[in-house]
């Protein structure tokens, strides 16, 4: 059995697949199915000790990037397309396999066109609350579909389509409760705040945390994820605007989060300050936590703000637009959340119920039986 994934160019398309993975090999496991062969397709790896760690083989393809906004590379990069097609067609020609799993985005479009012309069964998952063009060109000749939000179903057929949530790897799915305190070095009595700023951080939510800074220190402890190449000028910067050092004590920055810090940090925190990408917010829904998130304002990204309302309208999260980010009113709503013990846990209940714990469970369900039939 083979089965190839495909999709890229963020953590939010790629990091869904190495979930999906993860519950194939439990399935085939439980189901004593003979071990499949996985190959991921994309013009990078993304994230190459994620790819080993699931015995898949990366397969390089290329795409060219198509922006929402005018700019003259979108000319280059449609030849980049046009290769990345016929590279792809003659990939999955001798590959073959049984079945095409896509996440979306632009690198996902070779591979998903090839599969289509070879009449290789596709299943497709959407990571935002509107779907990306990509998805909604494969939906109509997918198989299956897999939504992250319901208000994604609509842009597809109603029969080929199935709200399953967004999957999380195994390892960020259970907050570390035990010891989380100590290792990020806080102390167990003041409130912790954990600020994510995804992947590559975030400059505009760095820039309000830091002027914030004095002021959330005075109640609470904070864990900020400032991006591996933000580090060293934030920290510079906090211990400048501090000066304090039992202020700096209660704050801890880290360019990356891996796996053990994102759960100690998940663990120790009562409350998240994150960007609103659709795998961050699955992560945190599953924590059980409040939330502020701060999407990425459009034309820069349609997809996070949309995430980020459709999560807000259960009630698990504020929504504080980038154009509005003040360190006043962000001090203001961590203090309004933080001050009221009902309304923390009537947020946490929310979040925990828009969470899918099972997801990555049936979509791999999904492919496996998929994939069966089409070996017969």
């Amino acid at each position: 059995m083979k089965i190839l994934f495909t999709g890229g160019g963020s953590g939010g398309h790629f990091y869904p697949i190495i979930a999906t993975a993860e519950a194939i090999n439990d399935a085939v496991r439980e189901r004593k199915l003979i071990e499949p062969k996985l190959y991921y397709a994309a013009p990078e790896p993304y994230d190459k000790e994620m790819l080993i760690a699931n015995n898949i083989t990366f397969v390089p393809t290329s795409a060219g990037k198509m922006r929402n906004y005018f700019s003259i590379l979108n000319f280059f990069d449609s030849f980049k397309t046009a290769w990345g097609i016929f590279r792809s067609i003659l990939r999955v020609f001798f590959l073959y396999p049984d079945v095409v799993f896509g996440t979306g985005g632009y690198a996902s479009f070779p591979t998903l066109l090839a599969a289509k012309l070879f009449r290789i069964p596709v299943v497709i998952y959407a990571t935002d609350a509107e779907p990306s063009r990509v998805n909604r060109w494969a939906g109509k000749f997918a198989e299956k579909i897999a939504v992250s939000y319901a208000s994604a179903s609509e842009f597809f057929p109603k029969e080929k389509v199935a709200h399953t949530g967004n999957p999380v790897r195994k390892a960020l799915l259970l907050p570390a409760r035990e010891g989380s305190f100590e290792f990020l070095g806080f102390k167990r009595e003041i409130p912790v705040l954990l600020v994510v700023g995804g992947s590559q951080g975030a400059q505009t939510v760095n820039e309000a945390i830091l002027a914030a800074l004095p002021q959330l220190l005075e109640k609470y402890q904070v864990v900020h994820q400032t991006g591996e190449a933000n580090l060293k000028d934030v920290e510079g910067r906090a211990r400048v605007a501090l000066g304090n050092t039992l202020l700096m004590e209660r704050y801890k920055a880290y360019g990356y989060l891996n796996d053990l810090a994102t759960r100690m940090a998940a663990g120790a925190a009562s409350m998240v300050i994150a960007r609103a990408g659709s795998g961050t917010i699955f992560e945190i829904a599953s924590w059980g936590l409040p939330s502020i998130l701060v999407p990425i304002p459009e034309p820069i990204s349609h997809d996070q703000k949309k995430n980020a309302f459709d999560y807000a309208r259960t009630g698990a999260c504020v929504v504080i637009e980038q154009n509005n980010l003040t360190p006043g009113l962000l001090v203001s709503e961590v203090d309004r959340i933080m001050g009221d013990e009902h309304l923390k846990m009537k947020m946490g209940n929310a979040a925990r119920s828009f969470s899918r714990p099972d997801s990555a469970k049936l979509i791999a369900d999904a492919i496996l039986d998929i994939a069966l039939s089409h070996e017969v």
